[in-house]
């Protein structure tokens, strides 16, 4: 696991105020695996992540894990921070009013069923700008 990814497991278990002792026994698993999964040595499965959201209340966890964990992951979920309520909401309305200043151009460039080659440039701002509302989105459901 890469270095980036290695605190996501520990800030959760910090969440839920557990020791590292407290939590590998809920999670009926060694000291040592959970450490090593904290530490970046190894990367937990999806099994040991899903049994650490419930023990954690941490649904978040389960998102950036396979987000950070997967290739598929990487490409494909939009990064998400998580932060205090009102700050997620803040910037689910900045990226709201974001996108809504970039439709005309949305709906110009899609209303012929196709993004021409002229189109292209544009058409990955319009992409970007979606992708950062998606995130922000997913910031406010997993913020508690």
């Amino acid at each position: 696991m890469h270095e980036r990814y290695r605190s996501i497991y520990q800030l959760a278990r910090n969440n839920a105020r557990l020791t590292q002792e407290q939590a590998a026994e809920l999670l009926h698993i060694s000291v040592r695996s959970l450490a090593d999964y904290e530490s970046g040595a190894t990367t937990p499965n999806g099994d040991i992540v899903n049994d650490m959201v419930d023990i954690y209340d941490a649904n978040w966890l389960g998102y950036e894990h396979l987000r950070q964990s997967s290739k598929v992951g990487q490409r494909c979920l939009p990064a998400i921070n998580i932060t205090d309520l009102a700050q997620s909401v803040l910037s689910l309305q900045k990226e709201s009013i974001d996108v809504e200043n970039i439709k005309p151009c949305m709906i110009k460039i899609a209303s012929n069923g196709r993004v021409d080659d002229h189109e292209v440039e544009r058409w990955e701002e319009v992409t970007k700008e979606i992708l950062e509302m998606a995130g922000a989105a997913l910031s406010v459901v997993y913020t508690r």
